[in-house]
């Protein structure tokens, strides 16, 4: 069943042969943005503690859609592995593809598995009568 049917914003694993891919779909672009930030988390088998979260402010300026959501994904891997935070709640807000993110971010307890980075391949992110969608391919 396609949990987008369900739903109207989420994520899926999509089987992949050598990496791991992730179809995002969400009502608008910071909607997008989180949502594969919470699907990027899940493939990684993240964990962390709400309890010592601290706040984390940074802004990203990107030419499209697929640049914005490469780099604030790639933002939020710097976070896990330099500082072994992960982010669990944003509040986001665009101006163009000109993103301000304030997000909180809590110290990691488990990572079952290392995502290397976030490709640009075959990555598109299309409008459709329900909002945004995507598939994003992570280097394992």
């Amino acid at each position: 069943m396609d949990t987008r049917e369900t739903s109207p914003q989420g994520y899926q694993e999509i089987e992949h042969t050598a990496d791991w891919e992730l179809a995002v779909w969400a009502r608008d672009l910071p909607g997008l943005l989180e949502q594969a930030a919470q699907g990027m988390y899940a493939l990684a088998g993240v964990r962390w503690d709400e309890k010592r979260a601290r706040e984390i402010r940074f802004e990203i300026t990107a030419e499209d859609a697929e640049h914005l959501l490469v780099r604030f994904l790639s933002e939020l891997l710097y976070y896990l592995e330099q500082e072994g935070l992960a982010c669990f709640r944003f509040a986001l807000q665009l101006n163009g593809y000109h993103l301000s993110a304030h997000a909180w971010g809590a110290p990691v307890v488990q990572l079952q598995k290392e995502i290397k980075a976030v490709t640009y391949h075959r990555l598109k992110v299309e409008r459709d009568t329900e909002g945004l969608k995507t598939r994003i391919v992570f280097d394992v």
